[in-house]
């Protein structure tokens, strides 16, 4: 650890969920650098008094924590291994937190490849949205060496209200990612054609919503996202390319498996189409939008 007695943070990605996380490590008093493609970003939390950095490498170097909060296995490996990466930077002994979800055989290719060179990697994907990121109550579904949670631990503690400790090998967090994915992604596609089926036969579609969220139909994600629908406010809180990723891995690990994921599979041919339609950056509710325009059903906010 750093010579100070709190040990230094660097937080790679500082969009929607990785700003949350970065603010709620400083509020637990960590020395927190930031680090993100985006210039804007960056100057943004350090206006919040983080400190800022214009590469990973740059972040990393004295860091005991590097917290890597970007979209994909590519852009982790990009982070990691990439020019001005962070592997070579971090000091010995330092942890990579990799919150990424991807493929769980991607995250042990990557554990292994960084524990080669004398850092530890945590395979620690995340789950709760940005209000909880910002206030520092996460679910984490993490899984890796002993070693690596110990280090990891005051950064842990600082972002999460629930900590699953799932394995001591990179990989188990990441598939036990994978099915809370195929989960989200099946509701969500649910719930919306549900809501557009209930506006196509001219139902109030916000005494459906009181109805079924106090119903045995309801799900968390019917609860969460159905309100963007009913104020037609399609601003991405989480976009639909994220469930055609995520849907996309789920297929690729099914069909390594031999296992038949039927339903999902619809669900991602919901989201590709949404996708197909212009919507691919809109939040993931958008889905409901697309039923609405294949069947000229009018919800809220249409045009």
């Amino acid at each position: 650890m750093s010579s100070s007695a709190k040990p230094r943070i660097a937080v790679i990605g500082l969009g929607s969920m990785g700003f949350g996380m970065a603010i709620s490590l400083r509020r637990a008093g960590l020395e927190v650098t930031g680090c993100d493609v985006s210039a804007d970003a960056v100057a943004r939390f350090v206006a919040d008094g983080g400190r800022g950095a214009t590469t990973p490498a740059e972040a990393a170097k004295d860091a005991d924590i590097v917290v890597s909060v970007v979209v994909n296995a590519a852009q982790t490996e990009a982070i990691l291994f990439g020019t001005a990466g962070v592997a070579e930077a971090m000091p010995k002994d330092a942890v990579f937190v990799s919150s990424a979800t991807m493929d769980p055989d991607i995250a042990r290719r990557l554990a292994k490849q960084l524990e080669a060179t004398g850092r530890h990697y945590l395979d620690a994907p995340i789950s709760g949205g940005a209000q909880r990121a910002a206030q520092g109550e996460l679910t984490i579904l993490a899984s890796g060496s002993a070693a690596a949670f110990a280090k990891a631990r005051p950064a842990l503690d600082a972002m999460a209200a629930k900590l699953y400790e799932l394995g001591d090998a990179a990989g188990e967090g990441a598939a036990f990612k994978m099915i809370n994915q195929l989960l989200a992604g099946v509701h969500i596609a649910a719930a919306s054609e549900a809501i557009a089926f209930a506006a196509k036969q001219g139902l109030d579609i916000r005494k459906v919503y009181e109805v079924i969220t106090a119903s045995a139909g309801n799900s968390w994600m019917f609860e969460n996202r159905i309100p963007h629908v009913l104020d037609g406010d399609y601003a991405p809180r989480s976009a639909v390319e994220i469930f055609v990723k995520d849907l996309g891995i789920i297929q690729d690990m099914a069909r390594t498996a031999r296992f038949p994921v039927p339903v999902s599979a619809a669900a991602l041919q919901m989201f590709l189409m949404t996708s197909a339609a212009g919507m691919g950056r809109d939040d993931d509710a958008s889905v409901a939008r697309m039923y609405a325009q294949v069947t000229g059903t009018k919800l809220p906010g249409a045009k």
